[in-house]
């Protein structure tokens, strides 16, 4: 081992990192746009932990100073009170694990005879970990310690989705995102540094096919894996599937087509591997954060819920969770499958219409 031979390529290597400015830039620039993400979604002194649902009232975020609540609630801090119009609407998000408890205001009637007026009727999932919690608050801030506080616990009606089974699809998902954007976007960059694609443009191959066996190669990997991971997690945790295998398997598989493709973008004309890094966890935080990986973004900003609107991520398991939890149909996600086969044409176009087979 010479000393002199590892300082010339320790410093080689440095020169070469601070000579791309682009990655050298990026590198101080992600954390700061990381960090601005959390800042916005959780720094906020009114950043919400538990979702309170209450009907009848009005659609959306409620403040809780109007609501007809005990002043000990309405005090309690890391609560939001999101309204729904009917019952119907707010029991489907609280099954759905986007709520974590369910009240009727003004409730009458109740297990201790006619005429015993309860003004808050609430509902909790039993599979919900923070429903649990979410109950305790309720109840101890309408008791304070005393009497039954005018509550009634009714049960909820229809099935229960356990969390693992909600939580599941995103993570197939989000390891599908990371497998897609990296097998793709970082390798073909990779080919074109090294010289690879220069020697395909001598061939009569197009970029729009070379693109195409991209996405089809690689789509085939991330559905053999999403097969076997699922029926190994499967045997372990004895998943509820609701709907058909087959539609989610072609709601997975559109995703991963999407995500892919939306790699391909970025391939097209990339050059430094440092720099498509760096753009690759652009493109995905977003989606862990957006998308409903972790949790529901139920009673977020308007803007949040239009950003997420506009990430295939969203729309994959928008798809997966329903047909897997709910048990509907192709027929019934078809707005999201069809917003994801979009995506994949467009994707594909714009990455076929950008490619460079050269730097």
């Amino acid at each position: 081992m010479h000393l002199r031979r590892i300082f010339v390529m320790f410093t080689a290597r440095n020169r070469e990192f601070f000579r791309d400015r682009a990655a050298f830039g990026w590198n101080f620039l992600f954390p700061f746009l990381l960090v601005a993400g959390f800042a916005v979604m959780f720094g906020s002194d009114r950043h919400q932990t538990y979702k309170i649902g209450l009907f009848p009232q009005p659609s959306g975020m409620i403040d809780s100073a109007s609501l007809p609540l005990p002043e000990a609630l309405r005090d309690t801090r890391y609560l939001s009170f999101i309204g729904f119009s009917d019952q119907s609407t707010g029991m489907q998000r609280l099954q759905q694990h986007k709520i974590d408890l369910l009240v009727e205001v003004g409730a009458v009637g109740g297990p201790n005879g006619p005429g015993k007026a309860h003004p808050f009727r609430y509902w909790v999932s039993d599979t919900s970990p923070k429903g649990y919690v979410a109950e305790r608050l309720f109840r101890g801030a309408l008791t304070d310690g005393h009497g039954d506080g005018g509550f009634e616990r009714a049960p909820v009606q229809g099935h229960q989705v356990d969390y693992i089974d909600w939580l599941f699809p995103g993570i197939l998902a989000m390891n599908m995102m990371f497998s897609a954007l990296y097998g793709v976007g970082f390798v073909v960059v990779r080919y074109r540094k090294n010289g690879v694609l220069k020697r395909l443009k001598a061939t009569p191959l197009r970029p729009f096919e070379y693109l195409s066996a991209q996405l089809l190669s690689r789509l085939f990997l991330l559905v053999f894996s999403l097969v076997i991971v699922w029926g190994g997690c499967t045997l372990i945790f004895d998943f509820q599937v609701r709907g058909r295998y087959l539609d989610l398997l072609i709601a997975f598989t559109l995703g991963g087509a999407s995500l892919t493709a939306l790699g391909l973008v970025l391939a097209a004309r990339g050059t430094s591997e440092e720099f498509t890094n760096g753009v690759l966890n652009f493109l995905s935080w977003p989606m862990m954060f957006l998308s409903e990986v972790w949790f529901s973004l139920e009673g977020a900003p308007e803007w949040v819920h239009q950003v997420a609107a506009c990430l295939p991520l969203t729309h994959l398991l928008s798809a997966a969770r329903q047909i897997m939890n709910e048990g509907a149909t192709l027929a019934s996600v078809g707005p999201q499958l069809l917003i994801l086969a979009l995506m994949t044409l467009s994707f594909l176009a714009i990455g076929a219409t950008l490619f460079s087979w050269t730097r």
